[in-house]
């Protein structure tokens, strides 16, 4: 396992010293470790574009404008995709599914592929091909979110996502959102295959996206064990088990998987890096309309008022941020020991992004 991995799967919960690991273990309850995002985008017709924001962006918003257009732009070549002779109906199926569930959060993983991409050539000029393939990297981790989050509704029995009904739970959709889900994550490799195969680190990208896919399968599957197994009996659930369900569901895909094809692209070898945590523990004190889940071991509203009214009862809330800022100071003097001055930018930029996010 790479450095880039190694730092990944501590991510799951921070780097800690025996003081931190001691605290999170006396105060971790049970909760679900599915973030939702914000509300999804308006419709956007085939072949519309985003237009761009009125007067002077500045290079953040700028970057994210071009970002969602090339959205647009990778949107409409799958759908002009000639593997499958799909009828008009099946053609506007797949653009109201990938619509509503591919750009309809805060994009933080995919955009942290551009992020990454920009830190690494700092001092060198990005050219617009160059930016593009960053983006196409970019949506390809959005698309697998949206895949994920599609899958992980279903077997979830989850109502929201993202501050709207879940895909499968509309009327016309049900379980043939199974399929659909499938259909997001064959259109990474399609994305992929076209833009990258000649690429000389292609093999590489592949067999990253492959280890990342297997992965998140595998911490889905421990997800599911532990609910299962939790409900017979909650001492079955303790650190170890949150620890292994966050590091392989969540942490690979979020933060090793963004930096991975930022250095790839770069012309980088993964084992000369390292890189970083955070997901869980929004899922308790956020209405689940807002974060689109309500799942504490058991789902009905009587169980999950009880989970919270305990949570409160022991003043967890409180005690958790103080936590998070004892470990957010452990990783910051982590990160600045970082040989590599553009991986501690990449490192702190995604710090930023997770520490003391709320949604």
């Amino acid at each position: 396992m790479s450095q880039l991995q190694a730092a990944a799967s501590s991510s799951s919960g921070a780097p800690t010293t025996p003081a931190l690991e001691a605290d999170l273990e006396g105060k971790l309850l049970l909760h679900d470790d599915n973030v939702s995002p914000l509300a999804a985008p308006p419709q956007i017709k085939r072949g519309e574009r985003r237009q761009p924001r009125e007067g002077g962006a500045d290079v953040v918003g700028d970057q994210r404008e071009r970002f969602l257009r090339a959205y647009d732009r990778l949107r409409d070549e799958l759908l002009d995709d000639d593997s499958c002779e799909l009828t008009d109906e099946a053609r506007r199926w797949v653009a109201q599914m990938i619509d509503y569930n591919v750009p309809g959060g805060k994009l933080n993983r995919g955009l942290s592929v551009v992020d990454s991409y920009l830190l690494l050539k700092q001092g060198s000029e990005v050219a617009e091909d160059e930016f593009f393939l960053a983006c196409v990297l970019g949506w390809c981790v959005e698309w697998f979110q949206a895949c994920a989050l599609l899958l992980d509704d279903i077997m979830d029995d989850s109502h929201t996502r993202r501050d709207q009904i879940c895909w499968y739970r509309r009327p016309e959709v049900g379980l043939h959102g199974i399929n659909d889900g499938i259909v997001l994550k064959c259109h990474i490799a399609r994305l992929i295959k076209k833009y990258f195969r000649e690429k000389p680190y292609y093999i590489d990208i592949c067999e990253l996206w492959n280890e990342i896919a297997l992965q998140t399968s595998l911490g889905q599957m421990l997800d599911l064990i532990s609910t299962h197994n939790v409900a017979n009996d909650v001492a079955k659930y303790n650190i170890e088990v949150y620890r292994r369900i966050v590091k392989y569901k969540t942490s690979y895909y979020s933060f090793y998987l963004p930096v991975a094809c930022a250095l790839l692209l770069y012309g980088a070898k993964l084992e000369n890096f390292s890189g970083l945590r955070d997901d869980d523990y929004l899922d308790c004190f956020a209405d689940p309309n807002t974060i689109g889940k309500k799942n504490y071991g058991k789902k009905d509203s009587t169980s999950v008022s009880k989970v919270k009214n305990t949570y409160s009862t022991l003043d967890l809330k409180d005690i958790f941020s103080e936590f998070e800022d004892r470990a957010y100071k452990h990783l910051v003097t982590s990160i600045e020991a970082q040989n590599d001055r553009a991986v501690q930018e990449i490192l702190k930029s995604f710090l930023k992004k997770i520490h003391r996010r709320k949604k």
